[in-house]
């Protein structure tokens, strides 16, 4: 199962990215494909607290919008969404001993034990910061 990452979610949505439509038509294929893939919690709230920033876009995606386009995503027929569950709180500390992270960085530990947790194969994802977890699997669709 492949689990998308903030910044693909950004960028496809927002069509003034100069990613926009490689990430569209990779998020795209997955919504309307037959194989399952995962949101991780954090990353939808991530995407709404961008997407909807007017400090980060001279115009920013209205919320009633942003909130649309997760309402999209999140209804697919094989899309799942990620939460703490039995063992997250073991993966997670396990996570953040063994990469050392700290401060902000403790965030993408948490999105990574989402996903190591709900047994993802793949993250796909830009920031190169979630090469830290060297048990999550990542790589840039867009490349």
């Amino acid at each position: 199962m492949i689990a998308v990452g903030t910044n693909i979610l950004v960028y496809s949505h927002r069509t003034d990215s100069p990613f926009h439509d490689g990430a569209e038509r990779v998020v795209r294929q997955l919504a309307e494909g037959e194989a399952r893939w995962a949101l991780p919690w954090p990353c939808i709230h991530e995407f709404l607290a961008t997407v909807t920033n007017a400090r980060i876009y001279k115009t920013p995606t209205p919320m009633e919008l942003a909130l649309e386009q997760a309402r999209q995503w999140l209804g697919s027929p094989n899309s799942r969404l990620l939460t703490e569950a039995e063992g997250y709180w073991e993966t997670l500390a396990g996570l953040l001993q063994a990469s050392q992270v700290t401060g902000a960085k403790v965030h993408d530990a948490r999105i990574a034990a989402l996903c190591i947790s709900h047994g993802v194969s793949e993250l796909w994802t830009v920031d190169r910061d979630f090469n830290r977890f060297a048990a999550l699997e990542t790589a840039n669709p867009l490349v």
